[in-house]
């Protein structure tokens, strides 16, 4: 893929002190690192390594990438990483992917308390699923998913939802037998939109009650239980919005489907299209003009203030997994579930040949001039590159 003409990080460096000066109310060290790693990323400031390719031997130093999650560079290697992993754990079956997304009122509250108010849409989320799904008047299994979270529309703004992709089915209650969703349909949405904002309004009120969310500026009046009360009322008069589409194709149109979702970040450099006059130019699709594409001109300090908006608190994990899926029951529930697919028919048994024959993984560097894969065959630090790197000419002043 060609080098965009316009990167995040030549938006970075045209804002300069001017950025951080207007900032200074909301500008974090979280930011700072943030923006200080997409700075330095694939550059002879993190170092690098040599290359040598194992078919023609072609050689090449590449800088090392900054490996933060909110960098647009850095996260095609992570995603077909986890793909990798992920493609072993796939049943072959229709998935479906739901969508919950949060009111746009709840936005201040949530930029306020990402970490508790993220989470909690993850808890409410997944327990809807959950919950509907072991409803016997409905599809009256158990099953088991992934969550990952998006904070970003197309125009940077914030917007909280989490993309859940579930297998079309599940496991009966005795664990006896696998259950397959009807053809064109998984659960009643109505019902999950219902369930999903009393669970999610109800968390709310627990964290309050127990002092776990922060109120600053216009929201510190909710600090008090009445007005706080008050302020949720609202939330019930409207529907909030989930969406989910009709099953779809099997495990490997599922894992392909996936890279578009694991690991985005708020906008990849790709749709950046002008950088000039302190003013900066990106793609945007409009959903609610069927996709269309168009274009939006944002000053330098704005685009940046919303590119920031989505900086994850330390160590939170956007991507976590549910019911069936869930790390400490994986282990067991996959197999099972593999072997009742196959003793109903719905999917073939692996043999030993099979299971040998599995293509080994796409290496994560070809050669340019080959196409074989690139070996590591020696590490660079920083003073090495720079030892490395040609000598700059000076002009003399006479």
């Amino acid at each position: 893929m060609p080098k965009p003409p316009v990167e995040v990080t030549d938006v970075i460096r045209a804002a300069g002190e001017s950025f951080f000066e207007c900032s200074q109310k909301w500008f974090t060290w979280l930011h700072l690192k943030a923006l200080n790693a997409i700075l330095r990323c694939r550059t002879a400031a993190l170092g690098g390594h040599v290359d040598a390719c194992s078919k023609c031997g072609h050689t090449a130093i590449s800088y090392n990438s900054c490996r933060n999650r909110h960098c647009p560079k850095c996260q095609a290697n992570a995603r077909d990483r986890w793909l990798e992993a992920r493609g072993k754990e796939l049943l072959p079956i229709r998935y479906v992917h739901v969508v919950f997304t949060l009111p746009r009122q709840l936005s201040p509250l949530a930029l306020q308390n990402k970490r508790e108010i993220y989470a909690l849409l993850f808890r409410a989320s997944a327990e809807t699923l959950l919950q509907i799904a072991r409803d016997p008047k409905r599809l009256g299994a158990e099953i088991g998913f992934f969550s990952v979270l998006h904070t970003w529309n197309q125009k940077l703004q914030h917007h909280p939802h989490v993309h859940c992709v579930v297998p079309a089915g599940g496991l009966s209650p005795d664990h006896s037998r696998w259950i397959d969703s009807q053809q064109n349909f998984f659960l009643p949405v109505d019902v999950l939109k219902t369930v999903f904002r009393g669970k999610f309004v109800d968390g709310l009120k627990t964290l309050h009650a127990e002092h776990k969310i922060a109120f600053h500026g216009t929201l510190a009046a909710l600090q008090n239980p009445k007005a706080f009360a008050a302020w949720l009322r609202p939330l019930f008069r409207s529907d909030w919005v989930v969406y989910a589409k009709r099953p779809f194709g099997g495990a490997q149109h599922a894992l392909r489907y996936l890279g578009q979702y694991t690991h985005r970040v708020a906008i990849s450099n790709h749709r950046l299209v002008a950088l000039a006059d302190g003013m900066v130019t990106f793609r945007w699709r409009d959903s609610a003009h069927k996709n269309k594409k168009r274009l939006m001109t944002l000053p330098v300090n704005e685009f940046l203030r919303r590119f920031l908006l989505h900086v994850l608190p330390p160590g939170f994990v956007r991507i976590r997994h549910f019911g069936l899926m869930a790390h400490r029951r994986r282990g067991a529930s996959l197999p099972l579930c593999l072997q009742l697919l196959a003793e109903s028919g719905r999917a073939p048994a692996k043999t030993g040949s099979e299971e040998k024959a599995a293509p080994s993984p796409r290496p994560l560097w070809t050669c340019p001039q080959c196409g074989g894969p690139m070996v590591l065959i020696e590490r660079l630090n920083p003073r090495e590159l720079r030892l490395r790197a040609p000598p700059v000419f000076v002009a003399q002043h006479a």
